[in-house]
């Protein structure tokens, strides 16, 4: 055995049976392990490195397992790192696996060769270089126990050449695993539970803000029966969504810029702010001085840095957040807030999440048919802008892991990939994606990956031949120069579709919304692309202005005559 199958060999035993990525010169030794059909692991050769770290991010994000990638040395190490990034933002557990030029030629600015390890520093967990064939197997185990522990993350395994072509003396794969400094604490202490308690009892206005803490340690189940035992309202971030279930009566969707009204006034009115796995991130916070001024906090946060980071807690508690809502709900006493209820709903019924229906097409109705055709069952990927908002406001989530999308980055060209990584997952789910016509040419050439590995997913393209978040911003902030933004009707998206083997339809009239959703639903021999072209001058509402507060936050204009 050399370093390469014993690379392969320990990461089987992590679990691992698919790989997204694209091969090389200093990666070949790693290939010609991973082409033994024995070794149980599929490899998919995806058409850019960029596309194999958001397609092992949609399978992590779906599945909650570590996703992996890999990539050869220089380039297409370099093309990993905005989805390394787009991980560490998002805490997404991945190990991404590159090839490297031999040892004796780094540092020399040999062909293809790239400080790899010195360029991701700032964006991972932890970074490994293999510099002993005999360490590869414990730094395959150590590398995916910190990448799924604690916040999860990206961590990066860099296998030189001539490393992976020596030969190990004996395969040992440790069975613990214990770093020094690393040791996460997932149980909530009693003291800081019992003053949490306190503040929640005595709370008249109290809100659980929850994010994507939630979600990765699937915690919806502890969060609903501590929502319902103390009668708390509850407002997700857009990595929360699917924490609980829209349709929840306890349930006020998204808060921040383009959150819906009542929930960002639930916030401003607060009186206790239940915050958990959330990151108080500028997008939903604002101005932080004017955010939930009015509001203690309880911090629930298993990452020690984010604490007190953005927003002082009165009660921070360090741990996993399903262990915390669990201790939470057993120790709190059942309680009522009618009136705080009733408030919320009369906000609801005042400025609801609505569009005007005019006539024309309209995005938010592609989106609001989908939910009512999959009931709100369906796998869904985004890319990045007006389109993404969209589909966080009108797509009636039902449970965690359904919104596979970046938050943290916001990365242009995520979806595509993402929906794939989530289809290789969960083949018999349906799985759509929701893009624009500036994100989804950024990755575009991944048709080709759903189709050699039939990969049938279904894509829902909003555009408005342009860049719509910027041409939003150019609207309303900067005197209506459109600066940057505009997209010709380039490519013909139906031929393109028909190019690599997919079926392309476009739509422009809202009666054949639903026809054309129900035929992309009926056709699961391939990807199905459907363009929709909509007016430029549609907005996402309602939005509070970077860096300012609810009270600056514009609602959606009412109907016009």
């Amino acid at each position: 055995m050399n370093g390469a199958e014993a690379l392969v060999k320990a990461l089987k035993l992590e679990g691992v049976d698919v790989i997204f990525g694209i091969s090389g010169g200093a990666a070949l030794p790693i290939y010609h392990a991973l082409g033994d059909p024995e070794n149980g692991i599929t490899h998919m050769l995806v058409r850019h490195e960029q596309a194999a770290a958001h397609m092992a991010e949609g399978f992590a994000k779906a599945t909650g397992r570590v996703g992996v990638c890999l990539a050869t040395s220089g380039p297409g190490a370099t093309n990993l790192v905005t989805g390394i990034a787009d991980a560490i933002l998002d805490s997404v557990p991945m190990v991404a696996i590159t090839g490297q030029v031999p040892t004796t030629a780094i540092g020399s600015d040999a062909f293809q060769e790239s400080d790899i390890v010195g360029v991701t520093m700032p964006i991972v967990k932890h970074s490994f270089q293999a510099r002993n064939a005999n360490d590869i197997p414990r730094l395959v185990r150590e590398a995916f126990y910190i990448a799924s522990t604690g916040r999860p993350g990206p961590v990066l395994i860099d296998v030189p050449r001539d490393v992976a072509q020596a030969p190990v003396d004996k395969f040992v794969s440790p069975k613990e695993v214990k770093i020094r400094g690393y040791n996460p604490n997932t149980k909530p202490d009693l003291s800081e539970l019992e003053q949490a308690v306190e503040l929640i009892r005595h709370a008249e206005k109290p809100v659980l803000y929850v994010g994507g803490g939630v979600v990765s340690t699937e915690a919806h189940k502890e969060l609903l029966a501590l929502a319902e035992k103390t009668d708390i309202p509850v407002t997700t971030t857009l990595m929360g969504r699917g924490a609980i279930d829209d349709g929840h009566p306890l349930s006020m969707n998204m808060p921040g810029m383009h959150g819906t009204a009542y929930a960002n006034w639930a916030i401003r009115d607060a009186d206790l702010l239940i915050a958990v796995g959330v990151r108080f991130d500028d997008r939903v916070t604002g101005n932080l001085k004017k955010f939930a001024r009015n509001a203690k906090v309880i911090h629930v946060e298993i990452d020690p840095a984010e604490v007190h980071k953005n927003r002082v807690a009165e009660v921070s508690i360090i741990a996993d957040a399903k262990d915390a809502l669990r201790e939470l709900a057993e120790l709190c006493p059942e309680k009522k807030h009618d009136g705080w209820r009733r408030q919320i709903a009369q906000w609801r019924e005042e400025q609801p999440l609505f569009y005007d229906k005019n006539g024309e097409l309209k995005p938010q109705q592609v989106i609001e048919e989908l939910s009512e055709l999959t009931d709100g069952q369906a796998l869904m990927a985004t890319d990045v802008g007006q389109h993404q908002m969209w589909a966080a406001q009108f797509y009636h989530f039902r449970r965690p892991r359904q919104l596979l999308t970046s938050g943290g980055l916001g990365t242009m060209g995520f979806g595509l990939p993402a929906a794939l990584g989530a289809k290789v997952a969960f083949p018999q789910q349906e799985v759509w994606l929701i893009t624009g016509d500036g994100s989804f040419q950024m990755n575009l050439q991944e048709l080709a990956t759903s189709r050699v590995y039939n990969l049938p997913i279904k894509i829902a393209l909003m555009n408005n031949h342009s860049l719509g978040m910027v041409r939003q911003w150019q609207t309303l902030f900067y005197d209506q120069r459109y600066s940057g933004i505009e997209l010709p009707d380039v490519p013909d998206y139906v031929k393109l579709a028909d190019a690599y083997g997919c079926l392309g339809l476009r739509v422009t009239k809202p009666e054949d919304v639903r026809p054309a959703l129900e035929q992309a639903r009926a056709t699961n021999d391939r990807t199905v692309l459907i363009e929709f072209i909509h007016d430029a001058d549609e907005h996402v509402y309602p939005m509070i202005p970077s860096g300012q507060s609810v009270e600056d936050m514009r609602l959606q204009p009412r109907k016009r005559a």
